[in-house]
């Protein structure tokens, strides 16, 4: 299949290029600058010079295509209505040459937060768009979905982990335990994070777009969910730095932005994903990833 990714060149992206090559699949790949055009030409797939704003670029080479996977998202949240906006634009503009085909739409969500108790599914639907953070990438696939369009989504969880990782949450808390001296959880530490190789997230994206588009959304979930205790203590280990436990008014001051994902719950299953998919994760859990001191070369 020839395939148009958009967010080639990003962390699991990047895994989803290398993926669909080795399964024969023929990758052109959205990018923004003549250096990662460069990078994907190096690997041996094809480059489309753009952005998500480009509208008429997305509409050729998504008309080229034999389906699309949309992984792509600003990075600037100080601007994330317009960030959400523009992938709203983005997503509709494919989905709209995709229309009356059978060709396939794969797109990207996340797992939300949960009461603790409670598991997130495949079944769980999008919850209303949040004004603080206003990003509809999963609505508007199901809008798209109802028109007609072989459109689903992946949802990823909140570490999407691997050795060289720079971004992301727990880069983030690798930062700020060295920043404070500390690695600190919130309360006893019990609320659960999922988490998944990017390796094997990567395969769920292509499984789904070769699956058709069709039976989702899909669950790129490894672990159900790990106590953010065990992240905290594993991460102390590594740096020889003590825990600490945080009561509910010192979060903030100690996490900043971060603080209600720190706290936060969050487990989900990928049962469903893995029936439908027959995708079996095979990669290194979190915590033993965390453990190796090649992990925090970068960080």
């Amino acid at each position: 299949m020839r395939i148009f990714v958009t967010g080639a060149t990003g962390w699991i992206g990047s895994a989803v290029v290398d993926d669909l090559l080795a399964k024969g699949h023929e990758p052109v790949c959205l990018v923004r600058t003549a250096e990662k055009a460069a990078m994907i030409r190096a690997k041996g797939a094809e480059p489309v010079l753009g952005g998500l704003q480009d509208i008429d670029t997305l509409r050729i080479a998504t008309e080229a295509a034999d389906g699309v996977m949309h992984l792509a998202f600003g990075a600037d949240f100080s601007k994330i209505a317009e960030l959400a906006e523009e992938d709203r634009q983005a997503i509709g503009a494919m989905c709209e040459v995709l229309k009356g085909s059978d060709r396939p739409f794969v797109g990207t969500g996340g797992i939300g937060l949960l009461p603790r108790g409670e598991v997130f599914t495949e079944a769980t639907a999008p919850g209303p768009v949040n004004p603080a953070f206003p990003r509809a990438s999963e609505q508007t696939i199901v809008a798209q979905a109802e028109a007609g369009v072989h459109a689903t989504w992946v949802r990823n969880p909140r570490s999407v982990h691997g050795v060289g990782e720079t971004h992301g949450f727990i880069p983030m808390l690798v930062r700020i335990a060295k920043a404070k001296g500390v690695s600190a959880y919130v309360g006893d530490g019990e609320n659960l994070w999922p988490a998944v190789h990017r390796l094997d997230a990567a395969r769920v994206y292509t499984l789904a777009v070769e699956h058709g588009g069709l039976d989702g959304p899909f669950h790129a979930v490894a672990e159900e969910g790990i106590p953010f205790r065990a992240i905290a203590e594993t991460i102390a280990a590594q740096l020889d730095l003590p825990t600490q436990s945080l009561d509910v008014d010192e979060v903030r001051a100690h996490f900043g932005p971060t603080a209600m994902f720190a706290g936060g719950n969050g487990p989900a299953s990928s049962a469903q994903t893995q029936k439908r998919l027959g995708w079996v994760p095979r990669e290194p859990g979190l915590l033993v990833n965390i453990s190796r001191p090649e992990y925090y070369a970068a960080l």
